[in-house]
């Protein structure tokens, strides 16, 4: 199996779109991240998986905390803006931002979570972050995925 074969197989797993953020300084930090699940509900934990090469996750390390921003299906913008490389993506982004917790928080994300971080596991290119949820903020849109390359929604079947 090559590379690529596991970047073809991997495209069809749909995943949820999340920006994780850290706080550092003063200095907001975020990126887009799709490998983020819920771990655990006693306690609750959720892991979350940064590429060792991120500034974000030198400051997770570094602070002992991180914010996750669940994004909505009309959140492909700041989603977009988060996974490149720029010097200042909060203000490329064009998004309202708040700090919550002490942590930057996408205003209008539907979803976000505040997490300590618990423990660094070490996977290959990435380091998979186990954090225990201290605080949440939900409601009801729907949300947004990334599979085949591509940002979408979910859609629930009729009931």
């Amino acid at each position: 199996m090559g590379q690529q074969d596991f970047r073809e197989a991997m495209a069809g797993v749909c995943a949820p779109v999340t920006i994780v953020t850290a706080a550092e300084h003063g200095t907001p930090y975020g990126v887009t991240v799709s490998a983020f699940a819920s771990l655990s509900l006693r306690p609750p934990m959720v892991s979350v998986a940064l590429n060792r090469s991120s500034d974000v996750l030198r400051r997770i390390l570094a602070t002992g905390r991180f914010g996750v921003n669940v994004l909505s299906g009309e959140q492909d913008g700041p989603a977009r803006t988060f996974a490149r490389r720029l010097p200042d993506r909060f203000a490329a982004s064009g998004a309202p931002w708040t700090y919550d917790h002490g942590l930057p928080r996408l205003t209008d994300a539907p979803g976000w979570l505040v997490c300590d971080l618990r423990s660094a596991v070490e996977g290959g290119d990435h380091l998979l972050l186990l954090g225990d949820v201290t605080h949440v903020r939900t409601s009801k849109a729907a949300p947004l995925v990334y599979g085949h390359r591509t940002f979408g929604t979910h859609s629930a079947f009729a009931r």
